[in-house]
């Protein structure tokens, strides 16, 4: 299960300690002039040591490709591409070679496959999110053909929250700041916290919220290939993702049907609907207008603090982590968020041509 997507599709491979992370993408339309430049952008929004809220350790993450690319354009043939890690500290994590992480896949790895790599988690560290951010890269520059656009941005940490709609705020104000919120007062509330917390040795988690505008009406699938299942399924694939709503999302059970319904309105020969409670899709299916849904994220599981556990063994221990490690993911999740949407949105336009002649 390394692979992703139905015609648009990601595999990725390799471990946070290993020689890299790399994928493969399956399915980019030939013809597409790809902007390197772009690319190494959104991966440089991911990337460690980027700000003093992030992780310290040091990676360059500079993308090389590998096949499915001719002069700077697709030619339609799988797009292979590799990341090469050259900053690990594998010592970090020799004290927990033996002993459970709390909160972490430690467990769970073990007694599924019978071994696990420890340096960094292996495969289940969120350093695999870089080939996402290569394949979500080039999603958006086929969806800039459509006119589609995707913003995420940080709107909670900790109890620190937005009060408003996406709407009430200038999202080109998001990269201005290291936690990547569109509001600079929470913004540097925000930071505060974290900078607080990563003193202690502790962590804390958060809400993304992630807007997607221009997506035409009909994207999505009947019962089981939902546009709103998709984006969820690609959202709790994300490390450290906890939850998933969109539209009005649990709100929707406080009120009665007279309420929220977003009722229909001709805007100059356009079918439109007055309000937006559905988060832009209805029955599964795309309806033209914007798609917006919220993230949460737990807090870090690496705390630089002493907790009980066990060994491999079952004994009680105590352990206290060393190493490099954010105090909390939001920053650097907002591209991954961004990036998982870019390539359902792919998928479900590459989908979306085989239903009506």
């Amino acid at each position: 299960m390394n692979s992703f997507g139905n015609l648009f599709k990601l595999t990725s491979f390799g471990e946070s300690h290993g020689a890299g992370i790399g994928g493969v993408i399956d399915g980019c339309p030939a013809g597409l002039t790809l902007d390197m430049d772009f690319i190494q952008h959104e991966l440089d929004r991911r990337k460690p040591g980027q700000s003093e809220v992030t992780t310290p350790r040091k990676e360059a993450d500079k993308v090389q490709f590998l096949s499915g690319i001719y002069e700077g354009v697709t030619t339609g043939t799988s797009i292979g591409f590799m990341v090469w890690n050259d900053n690990q500290h594998s010592s970090d994590y020799d004290n927990m070679k033996d002993v459970y992480r709390p909160s972490h896949a430690d467990y769970t790895y073990q007694t599924k496959y019978g071994k696990r790599d420890h340096r960094g988690g292996g495969r289940s560290s969120a350093r695999e999110t870089i080939a996402r951010c290569v394949a979500g890269a080039i999603a958006k520059q086929i969806l800039t053909h459509y006119g589609i656009n995707i913003q995420a941005y940080t709107s909670q940490v900790g109890a620190i929250a937005l009060t408003e709609g996406y709407e009430a705020y200038d999202l080109s104000l998001t990269e201005t700041n290291p936690v990547r919120c569109p509001d600079l007062e929470k913004a540097a509330a925000m930071q505060q916290l974290i900078l607080k917390l990563k003193g202690e040795g502790d962590t804390v988690g958060g809400v993304i919220t992630c807007v997607a505008k221009g997506v035409p009406v009909g994207l999505g699938e009947p019962v089981f290939g939902k546009l709103h299942a998709a984006l969820g399924g690609a959202m709790l694939s994300i490390n450290a993702v906890k939850g998933f709503e969109y539209g009005d999302g649990f709100a929707s059970a406080l009120y009665q049907g007279s309420e929220r319904n977003d009722r229909f309105v001709n805007n100059d020969g356009t079918i439109q609907t007055k309000t937006n409670h559905s988060g832009g899709i209805q029955g599964g299916i795309s309806n033209g207008e914007d798609i917006y849904f919220r993230v949460a994220f737990k807090s870090v599981a690496t705390i630089l603090m002493e907790q009980d556990t066990v060994t491999v063994q079952g004994e009680e221990t105590i352990l206290k982590a060393k190493g490099r490690h954010d105090a909390c993911v939001l920053p650097r999740a907002v591209p991954i968020v961004e990036a998982m949407t870019a390539m359902v949105l792919v998928d479900y336009l590459l989908l979306n041509r085989a239903t009506r002649l």
